[in-house]
């Protein structure tokens, strides 16, 4: 008898609903009823929602507990890799046995009834934390925040939402501040919030939420400031400043993020050092990350090969506000997104900063923009740009044109997960 994989049970998982996307709680609540309400038993939450920075805040929060002694639960979508990567266990990447079981089990436990794969995995992740000892669960947002899956926690320890902007909005609204209605749908009563760097009118509408369910907020440039200084990074809240190295993290915008998980960490009672940890120990794959071997690195000679997974307007501000800080170097991009994804917002910022653009489609995925698509949506915001069949021939033509580019494979985690799997 063929052993069962938990490749196999996520595969019939994906029958159960007839859309990727359908928000609503009715499922959630109805399995987790079925499963004894797991999301009871978990120990203490904090909840993190916003539009980008979500996993590299919540990696840093990690880091700065893990630093302390705290062993922690972590729950993060979507993966790059391995499924595995969205679960992570009092510390530890979930097993292949355990994940097995457990997925089987929810599967078992849903009777057939329709569920999204997220919501279904949503729930096998919360029945995992619920049975293993921690001393804190983290609770990544996988779309929106009001309806997502994971919002099914009453009374979390700590709520965070990281800067809201403009993307999903075929499912959270066309304008900022409906979007921001519902990333604050996260907010719990009597349940402080730390709230990021935000736009005026995101913030009135968190704001807003907040005062409804009586719940403190400590926001950035109100209670909480951080910035760069001499080379390093200083935070300072009403507890006192810290002056701490730069984050490992690449990017300015990894300063605001490491200000909200410091300022977390701090309202749960993290001391200095541990908070140093944070920024300095976090790890968050697919975020600039510099790729240092596989067969790609092995066709790339004295090239440098960076990667990254952000996908809309305000991610390819924050990759261009990057590549302005690095040391002068040509610099290519190999790009593929998803249809779904405002693709001129997002090539807009990088156009400067980049020779030439090759498109690619991304490998296996139906939702993938066609390369031919990509190219010509780069000329129009000013890149040239040519096409290519897979991210390794693009890799080649641009090799072969500058031996000695800086090569970034850029527009969607999917890509980028695809890129990890054979190069990680």
């Amino acid at each position: 008898m063929t052993q069962q994989t938990s490749d196999a049970v996520l595969a019939r998982m994906m029958a159960l609903h007839p859309k990727i996307i359908d928000l609503t709680l009715d499922r959630m609540w109805r399995l987790l009823d079925a499963l004894g309400n797991p999301q009871n038993d978990l120990p203490p939450v904090i909840h993190i929602a916003g539009t980008n920075g979500k996993g590299s805040t919540q990696a840093m929060i990690r880091a700065g507990l893990e630093a302390a002694g705290h062993r922690v639960h972590a729950y993060t979508s979507p993966h790059l890799a391995r499924f595995h990567e969205r679960i992570r266990v009092a510390g530890d990447l979930i097993s292949e046995p355990d994940l097995t079981a457990i997925l089987d089990e929810c599967y078992s436990a849903n009777k057939g009834e329709n569920i999204t794969y997220f919501e279904i995995t949503t729930c096998a992740a919360l029945l995992a934390f619920a049975r293993t000892p921690a001393d804190y669960t983290l609770l990544e947002v996988g779309l929106g925040g009001r309806l997502d899956a994971t919002n099914v926690v009453q009374a979390p320890a700590l709520t965070v939402i990281t800067p809201v902007s403009i993307d999903h909005q075929q499912y959270l609204g066309d304008t900022l501040t409906q979007i921001a209605g519902e990333k604050a749908g996260i907010i719990k009563r009597q349940v402080t919030c730390i709230v990021g760097p935000q736009r005026d009118a995101a913030l009135d509408v968190i704001e807003a939420q907040a005062a409804r369910h009586h719940a403190p907020i400590l926001a950035y440039g109100q209670h909480w400031h951080v910035g760069p200084e001499a080379g390093r990074m200083v935070f300072q809240d009403d507890a006192g400043l810290l002056d701490l190295p730069l984050p490992n993290l690449l990017g300015a915008h990894q300063i605001s993020n490491a200000g909200a998980a410091l300022a977390a960490l701090r309202q749960l009672g993290i001391a200095d050092d541990h908070c140093e940890a944070a920024v300095t120990r976090a790890e968050w794959p697919a975020r600039m990350q510099r790729l240092k071997k596989g067969p790609l690195v092995d066709i790339s000679g004295k090239a440098e090969l960076w990667l990254d997974g952000g996908h809309n307007p305000a991610a390819g501000e924050a990759i261009a506000e990057v590549l302005v800080t690095m040391p002068k170097r040509a610099t290519y991009l190999i790009c593929g997104m998803l249809n779904t994804k405002d693709i001129g917002g997002y090539l807009r910022p990088l156009a400067a900063h980049a020779e030439r653009l090759v498109a690619v489609s991304i490998p296996g995925e139906a939702a993938t923009l066609p390369a031919h698509e990509t190219a010509s949506a780069a000329r129009a915001v000013g890149l040239k740009a040519d096409e290519a069949p897979s991210v390794a021939k693009a890799l080649t033509s641009i090799i072969a044109e500058d031996p000695l580019a800086r090569v970034l494979i850029c527009g969607s985690l999917y890509l980028a997960g695809g890129v990890l799997r054979e190069n990680g």
